[in-house]
């Protein structure tokens, strides 16, 4: 069988809401990999963003054959930083085996909570 997926994915829009929720459920995101191969996968999260340095080298793992649902809330950069809350970024998630990559944020921030996910742009040709 073919694999499944690519090594290389793109999410353009991100953003991680800085305001705090009035209710009980936590405004978040997360880039959500699905690892069908029989390897698992090294996550390589590259973070983009339009007024300051890139944050590089984020990483994660999704064993084989599962799924993995990295929130973005949860991740540190190499020195220890946290993603930053308020920021309209950008990211390049490199696998290590083919897989397949979807974005969603949750926003809590209002009484009338937002869901919105889509699946990342593979690149094609790079991975």
């Amino acid at each position: 069988m073919e694999p499944i997926g690519s090594r290389t994915w793109i999410i353009p829009d991100m953003y991680w809401p800085e305001h705090t929720s009035p209710g009980r459920y936590v405004s978040h995101e997360a880039v959500c990999v699905l690892n069908p191969s029989d390897a698992d996968c090294e996550v390589v999260l590259d973070l983009y963003f339009e007024d300051r340095a890139p944050i590089r080298g984020l990483r994660a793992l999704c064993p084989a054959a599962r799924t993995r649902h990295i929130r973005m809330d949860a991740l540190k950069s190499p020195d220890g930083s946290p993603v930053p809350r308020g920021v309209p970024y950008a990211a390049v998630v490199t696998c290590s085996v083919p897989a397949v990559v979807q974005y969603t944020r949750v926003d809590t921030t209002q009484s009338e909570n937002a869901l919105m996910t889509t699946l990342a742009y593979p690149a094609s040709g790079r991975g």
